[in-house]
């Protein structure tokens, strides 16, 4: 299993660490994915206002078979999804970052369905899921419509940092 490390940091910013590891699927070049991984992560630790500090963060590149088999182990739902996140501590929203953050896992197939299907940029869609994933990991949720509001306005605001148009924009093809 092919491995890549990143570090996301700015200054003032927390340094995390990234570890990357394409396990399926049809993804770009790892140097590419840690690209994006890294200035998704800047981008949501720099809008969150984060402290500097050290933190771990695992990302996993798959395949719809098994983003599915973990969706209904984890979540009792036995269908692919997008991007599913694992804890690796509770976290609430604002609170320090901790020593590791977690696990992001996204499905190759559904997440370039998607962006096909939304006609978006398959980088900007992956970037929009690693930081859905990552806000999933710092306490973050869409549970209910107020969460939600909160968590699509965060995302917004952090995808704009990196010149991504809005995600949830409605547009006249959609």
């Amino acid at each position: 299993m092919p491995r890549a490390s990143a570090k996301s940091s700015a200054t003032g910013l927390p340094v995390v660490e990234i570890d990357l590891s394409v396990e399926a699927g049809e993804w770009p070049a790892e140097a590419e994915l840690a690209a994006l991984g890294d200035r998704a992560v800047a981008a949501a630790l720099a809008e969150l206002g984060a402290k500097a500090g050290h933190s771990e963060l695992s990302v996993l590149f798959t395949d719809d078979a098994h983003i599915r088999t973990l969706n209904a182990e984890w979540r009792g739902k036995d269908k692919a999804t997008n991007v599913l996140s694992f804890p690796a501590f509770p976290v609430r929203p604002g609170d320090a970052l901790p020593p590791m953050l977690g696990d992001i896992v996204l499905a190759a197939e559904t997440v370039r369905a998607e962006s096909a299907l939304e006609s978006k940029s398959f980088d900007h869609h992956l970037t929009h899921l690693l930081v859905h994933g990552l806000l999933h990991l710092l306490g973050y949720d869409h549970e209910t419509d107020d969460e939600a509001e909160e968590m699509e306005a965060l995302e917004r605001r952090i995808l704009a940092r990196l010149a991504i148009a809005d995600p949830y924009a409605v547009t006249d093809e959609a």
